[in-house]
């Protein structure tokens, strides 16, 4: 493919390397200051679902909830105003029998018409080895992505892959820490998502640079990094347009329960296509790399002496 004018990505790599380390760092003081808003995922904890004739009144659920005992009850509409999610924190000496009848009797006092539609319990024992099991799920994804980028290409890109999902990792956390988003397990289902968009567009454009180094001898590491860029970015373009375009509508019209998810992943994407040029190709030009990276050593074989 011809380009008349190869766009300078590079060139802008210190301005998107100082934002980046701004991002980072700003992630973590959000995390260490603020926390992440666990849902009951991992805290353990109650979600109801109930379903009214007409709209419900939120602020009268949750007064009425707080008048009963259920302290810091999270309620919200769904899908539709007649529809209520209720997420409350794990109730002691109370078995699930007895929310379910006290939460009905609770709401059809405010409407006759309420009617339970779910009912989830989760210990907090099970929420606290989800959370680990979570973590060392992202912890294997990112070591197997280490060294299958080593085997397919060499160990620069792999540093530099590595070092970009690194980066969408913690600035994706550092945005559900600051605005105190609820973060469950659709939610790091849609953080291990990001991983797999964000790497495979660092994998598209590493082969396009390993291909223009073979096509393009003599030219300088950055020149071939730009044009490589450039080339990708059409279908850069298309690719993560026509994504956001359904991640939109599921955020707009899909309701609470994928709201969230659809939310990380638009974050996600928009952070993957940016580390994916200024992060990983920037890096792997940080360290040098050159045509030798991409020669196969050829062993010669030796006769054996008389």
């Amino acid at each position: 493919m011809n380009i008349n004018k190869v766009i300078n990505f590079m060139s802008y790599q210190k301005p998107a390397v100082a934002i980046s380390l701004i991002l980072i760092v700003t992630s973590f003081f959000m995390v260490f200051s603020r926390g992440l808003n666990f849902g009951i995922d991992f805290t353990g904890g109650i979600i109801i679902e109930a379903e009214f004739e007409q709209e419900s009144n939120l602020q009268d659920i949750r007064d009425l909830l707080d008048a009963n005992e259920f302290q810091n009850a999270l309620v919200q509409n769904f899908g539709s105003p007649n529809d209520v999610l209720i997420r409350l924190e794990p109730q002691e000496n109370m078995d699930g029998g007895a929310v379910r009848d006290q939460i009905l009797s609770l709401l059809t006092s405010i409407d006759s018409s309420a009617e339970l539609l779910r009912i989830e319990f989760v210990g907090p024992q099970v929420g606290q080895d989800l959370t680990e099991q979570g973590s060392l799920a992202m912890l294997f994804a990112l070591i197997m992505i280490f060294i299958y980028v080593t085997f397919r290409f060499k160990w620069k890109f792999a540093l530099g892959a590595l070092t970009a999902l690194v980066h969408d990792v913690i600035i994706l956390i550092g945005f559900f820490a600051l605005f105190q988003r609820n973060f469950d397990l659709t939610i790091l289902a849609a953080v291990l998502a990001t991983i797999g968009y964000s790497l495979n567009d660092t994998i598209v454009v590493y082969d396009r640079i390993r291909e223009n180094f073979r096509v393009m001898r003599g030219e300088a590491p950055l020149a071939i990094t730009n044009q490589s860029i450039t080339q990708m970015l059409g279908r850069t373009i298309i690719t993560s347009g026509t994504t956001l375009l359904v991640l939109l509508a599921l955020f707009f019209l899909g309701g609470e329960t994928v709201s969230g998810f659809a939310l990380a992943l638009i974050v996600g994407i928009f952070v993957g296509t940016y580390s994916s040029i200024f992060i990983a190709c920037a890096l792997v030009l940080s360290l040098r790399i050159s045509n030798e990276d991409f020669m196969e050593r050829k062993v010669e074989e030796i006769d054996d002496l008389p």
